[in-house]
């Protein structure tokens, strides 16, 4: 009796390709991104990134289909972009079929500008636009709109998140996407008043030795921002960004607006700022 000879295996490398890619996902983009390599292969690091990729972008296209839609499309502005990774992405997987609105990417490093622009100029993606600008100097540019509707930054460094908050706020965002990065500020703050503190209350042994100030700043400032969203009318989840292992930077903010301000997240934030001896702060991060 013949034995039928059984089929041979797929490439466990060509089914993670089959798998992972989304249907009308542009090959070119995914190679100058360095997710493919030359010759359309994923390897085990750019599956990876892959993975993160896609997990963050979830969040940004449930987002995206939550607004109401209009003529010109939604916008979305990224804040610390670099070389436009999840800005290519997001087009690339939402906006691209859509054949509407419009994606401004927002970096410090014109070197890193021009590349974006030139990439999206060979891909034909039209409604992408790139400043050479800070965080804080967009806010005041007459080259992006009067209302954007997502705002994202990604490890935008130190006060460049709050810059990133302030910029939603005054585009009145309907939501606000944040991974917040080295927030050496408010650890500035209480490293100065450290001695003092000492005196005033035991709560200070929270940040006494250095590695503490660095850790308690960072924690004490998402929770400040938090509560400084919600004063301002959103509504705030706090989550972890599943699949960035490799960096300890991975509390997700996710901002909603409701247009209801909570006066008690508004009295608890100044009630922090007081109990932290950070009251200088009240008058220009955390301006109610």
């Amino acid at each position: 009796m013949s034995k039928h000879k059984p089929a041979p295996a797929t490439k466990p490398q060509d089914a993670s390709h089959q798998l992972e890619l989304r249907a009308g996902q542009s090959i070119e983009l995914l190679k100058e991104l360095h997710i493919l390599t030359r010759d359309g292969k994923l390897n085990q690091d750019s599956r990876r990134k892959l993975k993160q990729v896609y997990h963050l972008y979830q969040f940004i296209d449930k987002l995206l289909k939550e607004l109401p839609l209009s003529e010109a499309g939604p916008s979305l502005a990224d804040h610390g972009a670099g070389k436009s990774y999840l800005g290519f992405i997001v087009y690339d997987l939402f906006f691209k079929a859509l054949g509407r609105g419009h994606i401004y990417g927002i970096e410090t490093r014109a070197e890193l500008v021009a590349s974006s622009e030139a990439l999206a100029q060979r891909l034909g993606f039209e409604r992408m636009q790139f400043l050479n600008l800070s965080v804080a100097e967009s806010a005041h540019s007459d080259a992006l709109p009067e209302h954007i509707d997502v705002v994202t930054a990604l490890h935008a460094c130190d006060s460049a998140t709050d810059d990133a908050i302030s910029f939603g706020l005054q585009k009145t965002a309907q939501h606000m996407v944040l991974v917040p990065c080295c927030q050496a500020e408010l650890a500035r703050v209480l490293n100065q008043h450290k001695a003092l503190n000492l005196q005033r209350t035991p709560l200070a042994e929270l940040w006494r030795h250095p590695l503490h100030t660095r850790e308690m700043g960072s924690q004490l400032t998402n929770v400040l921002r938090c509560l400084y969203l919600e004063a301002q009318g959103y509504q705030v989840t706090v989550t972890e960004l599943v699949g960035w292992e490799h960096s300890m930077k991975n509390e997700l903010i996710l901002a909603k607006y409701t247009g209801q301000k909570k006066r008690s997240a508004a009295e608890r934030l100044q009630a922090l700022l007081e109990e932290f001896g950070l009251q200088e702060l009240s008058h220009t991060r955390f301006k109610i």
